[in-house]
Order: C-alpha cells, then sequence, then structure tokens
C-alpha cells in the first residue's frame, strides 16, 4: 500500500457519526474534549471562524472549503470570534446519525461531515504524524469531497437497507479525499509528513520505505530511490519531517510493532526477524528508545482496560 494507505488503515478509523450543523445570527461554540477522534467536514453555505488550539492564526471557512482536525484538539466555531463561546457538549444534545443540530434563526450557515474514532494504543503516534488541521480553500478534488458529503447524509436520512454500510464508506472516502486535496494543494514551505508526500522525490523514498520496512535501508539507497544525492536528500527530508530518514524508519517499524502486537499473536522474537531486527535485544533497545518501554511491558498494558474510549467520547456529544 502507499503511505497514506498504510497510516489509515493502522488508524482504524471508525465512522462514528455522520451529522450536519446549521446556525443563524451571532454564535460561538467550543468544542472540548476531542481526544481520540478525526474530525472532517465540508462547508455547505455561508462562512464562519474557526481557531483551533495550539494553532496561532485563526481560520475563515467559507462555502465549498473543507477541514479536517486529525488529532483531536480542541477547536471554536464562531460567527464572530470575539463572541463569549458556549459549550458544544451542553449547547448539543447527542445528535443522530444523518441528523442536523440548529442553532439561533434564519440559518446562513451549515456544514455536514462525518467524525472517526480512532483506536489503538499507538494511534497517538500515528496522529502525531499529521498535522493539527487541514483546511482545504482550493478546488483540487472539491467536486468528490462535497459528492460523498451529500451522498452520506442523503443515505443517512433516508434509511434505505444498507446505508449504514454505504455511509460509513462514504465517510472514509470523504477523509481521503480531503488529504488528498490537501496533499496537492500543499506548499514547498510546509513541512511535516503530508508534506513529505506532497513532495514528488520525497514521496518515492516514503513508497519505497514503506513497501519494504525491514529492508536495511540506508540514507544513500534512499536517495538513490528519491533521485537525489545522498547529502541533498539528507537534508531534505530533514527540512520537511523535522528528523533524519533512519530516525523515520525506526519510527515507522514501532508503529507497525505496535499495531502487531496489539492485533496479533505473533511472537516479539518472529516480530522482531520481519521488522528487520537481527536479534530481540537490538529490537527492545530501539523499541524502549521510540516508546520509552519495552515491548514485553508494552503488550501487558494492552491488557488494562481503558476507563473510556474515543468511541464512548463519539456517543455524546452533538457534531
Amino acid at each position: 500500500m502507499d503511505p497514506l494507505s498504510d497510516l489509515l488503515s493502522l488508524l482504524r478509523p471508525a465512522a462514528t457519526l455522520s451529522s450536519g450543523f446549521r446556525a443563524g445570527g451571532d454564535w460561538s461554540i467550543d468544542f472540548a474534549g476531542q481526544h481520540g477522534q478525526i474530525k472532517c467536514y465540508s462547508i455547505l453555505s455561508g462562512g464562519c471562524w474557526m481557531a483551533v488550539d495550539g494553532v496561532e492564526r485563526p481560520i475563515r471557512l467559507e462555502r465549498d472549503n473543507a477541514f479536517v482536525l486529525p488529532r483531536g484538539r480542541s477547536f471554536r466555531l464562531a460567527s464572530d470570534l470575539s463572541l463569549p463561546a458556549q459549550d458544544a457538549a451542553r449547547l448539543f444534545p447527542p445528535a443522530s446519525q444523518g441528523g442536523t443540530v440548529v442553532l439561533g434563526t434564519g440559518a446562513t450557515f451549515s456544514l455536514a461531515g462525518a467524525r472517526f474514532a480512532v483506536t489503538g494504543s499507538h494511534a497517538d503516534m500515528l496522529l502525531g504524524l499529521l498535522p493539527p488541521v487541514v483546511h482545504l480553500s482550493g478546488q483540487g478534488e472539491q467536486a468528490a469531497l462535497r459528492w460523498a458529503v451529500e451522498r452520506m447524509m442523503q443515505e443517512m436520512r433516508d434509511a434505505m437497507p444498507g446505508a449504514r454500510l454505504l455511509a460509513q464508506d462514504l465517510a472514509h472516502m470523504m477523509l481521503v479525499q480531503a488529504l488528498r486535496a490537501h496533499l496537492a494543494d500543499a506548499s514547498h514551505a510546509e513541512t511535516g509528513w503530508l508534506a513529505a508526500l506532497a513532495d514528488r522525490r520525497l514521496r518515492r523514498a516514503l513508497q519505497s520505505l514503506h513497501a519494504e520496512p525491514a529492508r536495511r535501508w540506508t540514507v544513500q539507497a534512499l536517495g538513490v530511490q528519491a533521485g537525489m544525492s545522498r547529502t541533498v536528500f539528507a537534508t531534505r527530508f530533514r527540512a520537511v519531517m523535522g528528523e533524519t530518514p533512519m530516525q523515520y524508519l525506526t519510527r515507522w517499524r514501532m508503529v507497525l510493532a505496535c499495531d502487531r502486537l496489539e492485533h496479533s499473536a505473533e511472537s516479539i522474537t518472529r516480530l522482531a526477524s520481519s521488522l528487520g531486527y537481527e536479534s530481540i535485544s537490538a529490537f527492545s533497545t530501539a523499541f524502549k528508545r521510540v516508546l520509552g518501554q519495552s515491548p514485553q511491558q508494552y503488550k501487558a498494558a494492552l491488557a488494562a482496560p481503558a476507563s473510556w474510549s474515543a468511541l464512548d467520547t463519539a456517543r455524546h456529544e452533538g457534531l
């Protein structure tokens, strides 16, 4: 699979709710407690402001824009960000599939989309590869994205046989389309994992690394895949990704290891070998350096019950 498909497959995003929101007049809403969720919405009419926790500048959202919040940060939507904000958890009842929450009268703004719960104790490491917010304002794949949103909402409203399954698939399509559109519009000045995928040469190196994570890669070999000299590749990779190619390779191997420790009965010895490590000792050292604990400790922690899951959170808020 390609790197984006790899990441989404390992996150296993489950669309927990497809819904809409309409507002009129003056309004401002705080959405807190988004941990463990990816939100993806398209603006159907009107406009509003969005402020995301940790992002310096607010974002203006207009009709046919879309946004993805991959890291589960708190955010605010408002007609005017200077207005006092209301808490979404108190304002909205739990939304129903395909339902639309209405705030105020004479609605001039509307959006629709889906939210996805992500599970697995390695989810935070994967979500850390994505930016805190993806704002889509160009044309790109907007037509396909809007079609997916509108068809998804129609499926949930009509409640025809198979509607829930089809809405799930359309929600996933919407998420992929949004991330694709971001890749198509990405600036060469951007940094991060998606920016690396948007760079044609760095993408070839990442594709090769993801295709063969157990291979004994060198910076020189990855540079060849990218069509760049060793020095130019290493400099460019670090400037965009914020880490060296070998650091990324190790981190990606540990993501794969976490996923297999959680979802398979594979022995640690076999796992270490399949990821390119000649000994359990070498694998355990790398694992502890990245995760802060040994593979055995990580596996034992998986057996501890979680008190509150992303799925629980998703069921208790209205958007």
